[in-house]
């Protein structure tokens, strides 16, 4: 069975693979792009375990080997690509790709053989009927933008996608990434994630095969300060009861078959109290939790205090770290200052967040914090991150793969056959989408200028 329009949507990151299909809110598939198999040498356990399969109640992620089709933000592995595409078309969304259209989100900037073999994979491989490949930042914009008038109005706004390889900064102009203005951190979810396995390793107990289990506790446990050296200077004053600590149980396989937070009261209670409140009442009792236990470490234990807000700290303040990069503020600042100066105000006024890495607590606040002192002071900023920046990009191809124009952007199987790839993929680049853009650009500087006239 399919969706109203018959258009399969993939959004296809290194995390996270979002499928369903145009037309639909939300996705039907959203599971971990990548194969895992778990330790062990009898026979039953050197079966890989693909996408949804990792996310079975059942299943101990401990120790497991994984394999990514995409490292970097590309596609290496078109092999474990398409198990994983088998798996979430053939099971989950139940389609037949032979009698449906694609639309694939791809990372912009992809080299020439990764669109070829991409190409291959969706039409030699499965044999879709048709295929349109879109960037993430253009579907966030096209998403919201039809959400919110104002948006819609101005017609650009600038996306920051907080990805699991990558950091963008990408400003668009009425649905279309300008690239020259495209700025990147290399920085993602997964580098924060191995940083908090060193400090974890270095610290207590060795997770540095513990991918997935550290994925989880960063996502549930990390949180953005909005005053590191205060927040350090607290935990030195409290050294015995940290305000941040918190316990974080593994599987063992016998006890405990899931991993947990020991005591998710205690978790929270700080993370969501304001900047200014006394340390000394956190206004909640941190014995309700019945999973809370007096024994002390255990080797499948370990215990986070500041590594909570210094991981996400990366994002922001990376050469602290010995990270030779600019943080999150002035990659934005530079990406405005990319693109026409009747532009630049109107960007600073509609930045959008999308990617996990933006639902750590207090992000939004602070990066706000981190950006006005950099943006001139007659210009407004505004931050908006997304409703649900997991599907935020999904969203935006649903819209755009139901729209009744959308089967003649696409290139055909017969197109592909007749042509090969490189001449195919010229269409989503087309001499006429590039002078709408310039002629775009051109309006919008001729209403700035009568809008500024006017003042």
């Amino acid at each position: 069975m399919t969706g109203g329009s018959g258009v399969v949507v993939i959004d296809n990151w290194g995390g996270l693979l979002k499928a369903g299909f145009g037309g639909d809110n939300d996705p039907i598939a959203v599971v971990p792009n990548c194969m895992a198999k778990p330790p062990g040498g009898n026979a039953s356990s050197k079966k890989w375990l693909v996408a949804d399969q990792l996310q079975a109640e059942d299943v101990d992620v401990t120790g497991m080997t994984l394999k990514r089709p995409i490292d970097r933000g590309y596609l290496i592995n078109t092999e474990v690509q398409r198990d994983v595409w088998e798996r979430v078309l053939r099971n989950l969304l139940q389609v037949d790709p032979t009698n449906s259209s694609l639309l694939l989100v791809e990372p912009m900037f992809n080299p020439p053989a990764i669109q070829h073999a991409t190409d291959e994979l969706v039409f030699e491989e499965f044999g879709f009927n048709s295929l349109y490949v879109a960037d993430g930042p253009s579907l966030v914009h096209l998403y919201e933008a039809s959400r919110q008038p104002m948006m819609f109005r101005a017609q650009c706004s600038l996306v920051v996608d907080c990805g699991f390889s990558f950091t963008h900064a990408s400003p668009v102009l009425q649905n279309f990434t300008l690239n020259y203005g495209v700025r990147r951190m290399d920085l993602g979810g997964k580098a924060l994630t191995n940083y908090l396995k060193e400090l974890v390793s270095y610290r207590s107990l060795n997770v540095m095969d513990e991918t997935l289990l550290i994925d989880d506790a960063k996502e549930k446990l990390c949180f953005v300060s909005l005053d590191v050296p205060g927040d350090l200077h607290l935990a030195r004053l409290s050294f015995k009861d940290n305000p941040f600590r918190c316990s974080y149980i593994l599987p063992d396989g016998i006890t405990y078959k899931k991993e947990f937070i020991k005591d998710m009261d205690e978790a929270l209670r700080y993370r969501t109290l304001p900047q200014e409140s006394d340390s000394k009442d956190h206004g909640m009792d941190t014995n309700k939790s019945e999973d809370r236990k007096k024994a002390e470490l255990s080797q499948n234990e370990f215990v986070l205090t500041n590594e909570r807000f210094l991981v996400p700290e990366m994002l922001f303040h990376p050469i602290d770290l010995g990270i030779n990069q600019a943080g999150l503020a002035e990659c934005i600042v530079r990406a405005v200052q990319a693109c026409h100066p009747y532009l630049q105000p109107v960007l600073f006024e509609s930045i959008i967040l999308t990617g996990g890495s933006t639902l750590f607590p207090r992000f939004t606040e602070r990066l706000e914090r981190e950006l006005r002192p950099l943006v001139p002071d007659d210009y407004k900023v505004k931050i908006t991150r997304q409703e649900n920046p997991i599907f935020g990009v999904w969203r935006g191809g649903s819209i755009l793969a139901s729209s009744p124009d959308f089967e003649s952007m696409c290139i055909t199987k017969s197109e592909y056959e007749e042509m090969g790839s490189a001449r195919c993929r010229r269409r989503f680049f087309s001499l006429n989408r590039i002078l709408s853009f310039w002629r775009s650009s051109f309006s919008v500087g001729q209403s700035l200028r009568r809008s500024e006239s006017c003042l």
